[in-house]
């Protein structure tokens, strides 16, 4: 590895380390965890996917997602079940890898992208909304003030310094810079070690001290699905988005098994489930990051931190974290979308809302498969509409229909609307040559056609079927001579 790159790397994990911290430490808080299992999580997930995943560059960690799934679970049955959640969450992940298939995410429009993006861009930003809380209460005064005037400031240092110099990652030199200048002044202001002490030991192995039996695989499963579903879909889209700020290719199906592997260890030494993290993704791509050894930087920091430097990590201004995660929050939203929602189709447009607004206020699946969903039905409906025929007589007194476009559910009334069994003439040819068959709807729609003009007492001819479709019909039993 070059040494501009290496220097690269290790500043950028550095970054995206600081950058990991309270946001592991809120998620845990969020799922009635103590902080170092967060922070354990962190560790193991982010330092195992940078070694062994399909998409160098990319940060996984303890993520919030995940973490808001399994928050009644933790109530109701203790933390014991969660770890065997995470390990059973983690195995169907390497499941869906070893099966190849992570290809399923290029089923995700461009659209549905879009939405997601934004919509996590804006749960970012109102994540750090909290920061600006003391227990319940709203700040006031010169609490609120400070605190303002650190998050502009470190903000100010983030838009600001890469016009000036490249050498070092901004956002590095805004928390470092903000951290000290609060420590020299003396400056009345929240740090980390408000959200918990982050002091700890090495993570140990011990399986959960749980019963193995069938009553409890009840319990964990459904969990463990909906987290590995979320987990899955939130790392495959964040690589999609890699992908496109990097210009390179990533491996989905290899980045499904490590994460999967990744999962099972942090559930076996006692921390939480994790995904990929798109604002540490950012942080760290925006930093530099670019190879494994950013990502394997950032997990070990997590690491030291807990073992040797919390006196001092602790003292970081969470003002100077709030805002880093504001400007990732502000770089993440693709406001490329808005400039174009008056140049793309109503539809597009629709789904970009919805994608965007599900997101927020449910969850990540939820927004995902409302957005396909959508998508889908629209995509079915637009070529239900294009589906047409072109018809004339011949000289010997049969009709011919050419039929163009897609039959399948949507366009079998469509496509039966195009004929007139009771006044064509005794003989009628079907010419298929730019007609597709796609589904069992559309051999029902032909085998429908046929008895439409037997029962007028007429013949309906089939020319020009592709050997699919040959297959299709030959395999339902119709005939098409």
């Amino acid at each position: 590895m070059k040494p501009i790159r290496l220097r690269a790397d290790v500043l950028a994990g550095l970054t995206t380390s600081f950058a990991l911290l309270p946001e592991c430490i809120a998620f845990a808080l969020v799922a009635h965890l103590n902080p170092l299992m967060g922070l354990y999580g962190a560790f193991i997930i982010c330092t195992l996917t940078a070694l062994f995943g399909g998409r160098p560059g990319m940060v996984s960690g303890a993520a919030g997602s995940m973490a808001v799934v399994i928050v009644a679970l933790v109530v109701q049955h203790g933390v014991q079940y969660l770890l065997a959640t995470v390990l059973l969450g983690g195995l169907i992940m390497m499941a869906f890898g070893l099966l190849r298939l992570g290809k399923l995410v290029r089923m995700v429009p461009h659209p549905v992208m879009l939405g997601f993006v934004n919509g996590l861009a804006i749960i970012i930003a109102l994540a750090q909304l909290e920061h600006f809380k003391s227990g319940e209460q709203w700040l006031s005064g010169t609490p609120l003030y400070l605190m303002t005037g650190l998050v502009l400031l470190t903000m100010a240092i983030v838009y600001i310094l890469p016009r000036l110099t490249r050498a070092v990652p901004p956002a590095l030199v805004a928390i470092l810079g903000v951290g000290l200048l609060v420590y020299l002044l003396g400056l009345p202001t929240r740090t980390l070690g408000d959200m918990a002490h982050i002091a700890g030991g090495l993570p140990t192995f011990a399986l959960p001290d749980i019963p193995w039996t069938l009553d409890t695989l009840r319990i964990i499963a459904p969990y463990a699905i909906l987290m590995a579903l979320v987990g899955l879909l939130e790392t495959l889209l964040t690589l999609n988005l890699t992908d496109e700020i990097t210009e390179t290719r990533g491996y989905p199906d290899r980045e499904c098994v490590a994460l999967g592997a990744a999962n099972v260890v942090s559930g076996a030494f006692g921390g939480m489930g994790g995904c990929a993290m798109i604002g540490q993704t950012v942080i760290n791509l925006s930093s530099g990051g670019r190879g494994r050894l950013s990502g394997v930087v950032a997990g070990v920091l997590i690491l030291l931190f807990i073992l040797f430097l919390s006196p001092l990590i602790e003292r970081i201004p969470l003002a100077a974290l709030v805002g880093v995660m504001f400007a990732v929050s502000q770089q993440t939203f693709a406001w490329a979308s808005l400039r174009v929602l008056n140049k793309v189709p109503l539809n597009d447009v629709l789904v970009i809302i919805a994608v965007t607004t599900i997101t927020v206020f449910t969850d990540l699946a939820t927004a995902v498969l409302c957005g396909i969903i959508i998508a889908a039905l629209n995509f079915a409906w637009q070529q239900a509409r294009e589906l047409y025929a072109d018809e004339h007589l011949e000289a010997d007194g049969s009709k011919l229909y050419r039929l163009h476009g897609t039959l399948f559910f949507a366009s079998t009334t469509p496509f039966l609307n195009q004929f007139d069994p009771a006044n064509d003439p005794q003989r009628v040819t079907l010419d298929c040559r730019h007609l597709s068959f796609v589904d069992y709807s559309a051999i029902a729609a032909l085998k429908t056609l046929r008895e439409r003009y037997a029962k007028a007492g007429k013949h309906l001819q089939v020319f020009h079927l592709s050997e699919r479709c040959k297959k299709l019909l030959k395999r339902a039993g119709v005939d098409h001579d």
